[in-house]
């Protein structure tokens, strides 16, 4: 996926990072969940069924959906100041103030302080997050959740014992009805280059922890701790792609999804 950056925010970035600056100079907790960045036409469908635009600042009562439109993206900050970036064409249903999330279908990085607990259910899967940054990606058939700090819990709602610690740098994808697969490593500072709803935004709180799982990679690779291959998977979905090793895979992916090209590492 190219790095290069279209025009594209109904608020400008730089817009966007003030915001951002004037909430964590201020110390201020957000009282409920509220829209903090949007890029084009995002949905709000209230408990009551009526539709309308959103705007910045816009607050979302409980059963809120917010719906974002192709090519469109927003921001969440939920009380205690967890995060959910929303991808184009995401469904998500906001519940208990933040703390439970339904995915209906789509992508959403979430991150989630130390002392906040919350849970993302999405058809057939589900997480259990508290302080970790993930991303959460499903559709009808097929689903993908990465950890880039901290452990998220990954099971299934109604099959006992299907349940994975998963930790940083390492990835789960299969199927919403089948049972878990083993979790395998992935490049967490390739994911840092390459997924939108990173860059196209101001620094999530926990970028640090972030940048130190990914220097920990390094160290393991350096170690031969972890081994570099050659297996990408461009963009969403879980297809996975065999590359030359002597093609720069960051360049060659599809434009136009937020998930990142993912190189795959694995152990000795």
């Amino acid at each position: 996926m190219s790095t290069s950056r279209r025009v594209t925010l109904a608020v400008s970035f730089s817009s966007l990072f003030l915001i951002w600056l004037a909430n964590v100079a201020s110390g201020e907790q957000p009282k409920e969940a509220h829209i903090t960045a949007l890029v084009r036409d995002v949905t709000l469908v209230s408990p009551q069924a009526e539709t309308r635009l959103a705007a910045l600042n816009d607050t979302l009562p409980d059963k809120t959906m917010v719906w974002t439109d192709a090519d469109s993206r927003a921001e969440i900050t939920f009380p205690g100041q967890a995060v959910a970036r929303l991808w184009s064409d995401t469904v998500l249903s906001v519940k208990n103030g933040g703390r439970d999330l339904e995915l209906g279908k789509g992508v959403i990085l979430l991150e989630v302080p130390p002392g906040i607990k919350g849970k993302i259910h999405a058809p057939g899967i589900a997480a259990a997050v508290s302080g970790t940054t993930v991303m959460f990606e499903s559709h009808p058939n097929v689903f993908k959740f990465l950890v880039l700090e901290g452990t998220g819990r990954l099971y299934r709602p109604r099959s006992l014992g299907d349940s994975l610690l998963v930790k940083p740098g390492q990835m789960v994808f299969g199927r919403p009805h089948a049972a878990l697969s083993d979790p395998v490593d992935f490049d967490i500072a390739r994911f840092l280059r390459t997924c939108r709803l990173i860059y196209d935004f101001p620094p999530l709180h926990s970028e640090i922890l972030m940048v130190a799982e990914s220097d920990k990679q390094d160290r393991q690779k350096s170690k031969k701790m972890l081994i570099d291959t050659n297996l990408f998977i461009f963009g969403g979905g879980t297809l996975v792609s065999v590359v030359d090793p002597g093609t720069d895979a960051a360049t060659t992916a599809p434009q136009q999804n937020a998930s990142p090209n993912l190189g795959h590492t694995k152990g000795p």
